[in-house]
């Protein structure tokens, strides 16, 4: 099989995405499934079926530890959080940095760190506090590449501690802690508190020091301002933290407590704790408009063995001994699911509906129980996980509300494999390959404008239909998506009680968490977002994010109408008698050609880049780069510059050209000068660099052939707060996680 028939030949980002981020080293897909599964030939067949994907860190890595690479197959991770010492703060951002370097997302807890002027023993005489150090974590991510990307980041810090307020406010601040996803661990006393418009105490004991600090907060005071601080820049989220201790199959293990989340807080776990995920893309389970219960379970048991094959392939391949250590004794996975929003259109019910919510309570049950169930006939196999204690787990109120009898009797008998199953993760690079909706989101709307800003500040827009409207519009002749039937509901048009309920109701029946975004139109009042929070606690979810349409952090995409759309443009090739572009044909150059140039500045300096055109196509002809008195390698700005050139004199398209230029990854030195000078061009390396700017001029010369003509629009402060580190676009904060729509690209992937 071809990745075209597996994904569709007209599903190009698809494609790009699996060519860019899970294949390796040219592997055919046959290769890639093989690698993938491992053998196991039911893993095969489902993945074929686009029922189930490992995720991202297992269809990019597994296997290749048998070439030398140092890899990880966990997404997530959540280092032992630092003590209060400089010693053990910059030992934690050791690991954050090897953890990076082996592919894994981490989680760090600060709750201990003192607050700002607790009393310390060095001539500083008193601490920056808790919060200073959010800056050193970011840093370190923004530093560590992963094949292209960089690191995912979670900093929480609890309710308790008196830099609370200092926290929340970081990310109003849109220079700061750019790298990293801010949560608060709020417990129900600091809620009841809330409610009831009550003062909370924050307290922090210093011993070393002798240095007790107690702080009186008024509760409703502070979470009106955190409520605005999302309103209008998307963090900090919450995650309520007795529901998290509390809701899951460890709840009554006295010696157990989680250590922080995941970067996108369907993951709490352990110090030193990593999950494996994958996700069952339910969409699939809907054959004429019933779904499969039966092939749905076995899908669960089918996975669920899965998952722990890679959990075994992967202990030794965890990057600290911490992490060896706590995947052995507590065997965690995380399998979930994707595409519940097209498998409640297919199934013609409104998302957010009674029935919706009737559907997903029992498919939740029938999801926990099979994954309870074969976890058990695997510690029948197998042996329970190491720490396991079968009374304590059944002990649990999620186990009991979660388990039929004959569940009861296997593990009763047996145990179970694993301390932790279900999870529900935002699968933002999964579910844009397939081209369904990820995690439990609704789909954003029914169709989105996808825009791109040139360097020349001139936005481009590209109406795109959502995969589930799209076919359904073409199978019932449906040209004006205003036409479409009730049951398509979108983030838009959804109010976000009906999200949350719906969200509630899945929490009951997933033992981890889930990650959760609540998109808001641009006009949500502000006020309303202390309701939104306080409904979330009151029904039972563990944590919850807002990211409103139009805040400070507004990503790539939007609803808004547009009649611009895409010019299709000539690729000027030279054709053969058939029509096909001719092989081998290079050509000249005359002197009649068209030149542009722009400067840049890369990590090493500035660099020009000149590039020359058709002066009646505007199709690219040849370009030159050279480097400014401060930086670049002359021989790699020529060699590059030749190559680039001989491309397009070949009968390469710019687009081809760019999207190679564009897929060469980060440079250390660009990810310094961008963090320190705020001064590179748009990109994350030399190369890519030069790409946007070829790209630029590109655009450039079409509309002056095409005789366009326009104003430049002018935006106060206008520039990408949280830019995709392959592509340059800003990011659009979804499903708990920055996503690129644009490229493909997610940090929490």
């Amino acid at each position: 099989m071809e990745i075209e028939q597996w994904l569709g030949e007209d599903n190009q980002l698809g494609i790009d995405i699996w060519q860019k981020k899970y294949c390796h080293n040219g592997e055919t897909f046959d290769q890639w499934l093989d690698r993938v599964s491992d053998g196991n030939s039911a893993i095969k067949d489902m993945i074929i079926q686009k029922k189930f994907l490992f995720g991202g860190r297992i269809l990019a890595n597994r296997g290749l530890q048998k070439t030398g690479l140092k890899v990880t197959l966990s997404n997530c991770y959540v280092v032992t959080p630092p003590e209060d010492s400089i010693e053990s703060i910059f030992e934690c951002a050791g690991k954050l940095a090897r953890t990076f370097s082996y592919g894994g997302g981490v989680g760090i807890d600060l709750s201990k760190l003192a607050p700002r002027g607790a009393k310390i023993n060095n001539t500083a005489s008193e601490t920056s506090g808790a919060v200073s150090f959010t800056d050193l974590y970011s840093m370190v991510t923004g530093l560590i590449g992963q094949h292209g990307r960089r690191g995912a980041l979670m900093l929480t810090l609890s309710c308790e501690h008196p830099d609370l307020e200092e926290f929340m406010s970081v990310k109003t601040d849109v220079e700061r802690v750019t790298k990293a996803n801010m949560s608060i661990r709020m417990t129900d006393q600091f809620m009841e508190c809330v409610r009831n418009k009550q003062t909370f105490t924050q307290k922090f004991n210093r011993p070393e020091t002798q240095n007790n600090i107690v702080k009186e907060l008024n509760a409703y005071e502070f979470f009106k301002k955190m409520c605005y601080a999302n309103w209008d820049y998307g963090e900090p989220g919450c995650l309520f933290w007795d529901r998290i201790e509390s809701w899951n199959l460890l709840s009554e293990v006295p010696e157990y407590h989680y250590a922080g989340t995941n970067p996108c807080a369907e993951e709490p776990l352990p110090p030193g704790g990593s999950c494996l995920l994958g996700s069952i893309n339910l969409a699939v389970f809907v054959k004429d408009g019933k779904f499969d219960e039966e092939e749905f379970k076995e899908a669960v048991s089918i996975c669920v063995r899965g998952l722990n094959e890679v959990l075994d392939e992967g202990l030794p391949l965890h990057p600290l001994q911490e992490q060896k250590d706590s995947v052995r004794d507590w065997r965690q996975i995380g399998l979930g699911i994707m595409g519940l929003a097209d498998m409640l259109i297919e199934l013609e019910i409104p998302y957010g509906s009674k029935e919706a919510m009737d559907f997903c309570s029992k498919l939740g049950f029938t999801m926990a129980d099979t994954a309870i169930r074969e976890s058990a006939l695997l510690a029948k196999e197998q042996g329970k996980f190491p720490k396991c204690n079968i009374e304590q787990i059944m002990a649990s109120p999620f186990f009991q509300e979660n388990t039929s009898n004959d569940t009861v009797e296997l593990v009763a008998k047996y145990g179970i494999h694993n301390s932790q199953l279900l999870t529900i993760a935002p699968t933002g690079t999964l579910s844009t390959m397939l081209g369904i909706s990820g995690g439990i989101e609704p789909i954003f709307a029914n169709y989105y404008e996808r825009r791109t800003v040139s360097l020349s500040d001139h936005d481009e827009y590209y109406k795109v239909y959502t995969p589930v409207v799209k076919e359904y519009m073409e199978k019932h002749q449906i040209t004006d998506d205003s036409d479409l039937p009730p049951f398509f509901v979108t983030a838009q048009n959804l109010d976000y009680k009906q999200r949350l309920k719906l969200q509630g109701t899945w929490q009951m029946h997933i033992d981890a968490s889930i990650s959760s975004t609540v998109n808001l139109p641009n006009d949500f009042p502000e006020t309303e977002v202390y309701d939104l929070y306080m409904y979330a606690w009151q029904i039972g979810c563990k944590g919850v994010t807002v990211f409103r349409d139009g805040c400070k952090r507004l990503g790539i995409l939007s609803p808004k109408e547009n009649d611009e759309k895409e010019k299709e443009k000539n690729d000027n090739q030279k054709l053969d008698a058939n029509g096909k572009p001719k092989r081998g044909f290079v050509e000249n150059v005359t002197d009649d050609v068209v030149g542009k140039k722009r400067k840049l500045m890369t990590g090493c300096g500035s660099l020009h880049c000149t590039a020359f055109f058709d002066p009646h196509t505007g199709e690219l002809l040849e370009a030159y780069l050279n480097k400014g008195s401060t930086g670049g390698c002359n021989n790699f700005m020529i060699g590059l510059s030749r190559m680039i050139s001989l491309a397009a004199r070949s009968g390469c398209d710019i687009k081809s050209i760019v999207d190679q230029l564009k897929s060469c990854g980060s440079c250390p030195s660009y990810a310094v000068r961008t963090f320190t000078k705020h001064d590179t061009s748009k990109g994350s390396c030399c190369p890519m660099a030069v790409g946007w700017a070829l790209l630029d001029m590109y655009q450039e010369m079409q509309r002056e052939v095409n005789g366009i003509t326009f104003e430049p629009k002018k935006e106060e402060n206008k520039k990408i707060v949280n830019p995709c580190p392959k592509c340059g676009e800003e990011l659009q904060f979804q499903g708990g996680c920055n996503i690129c729509k644009a490229c493909g690209w997610t940090k929490c992937d």
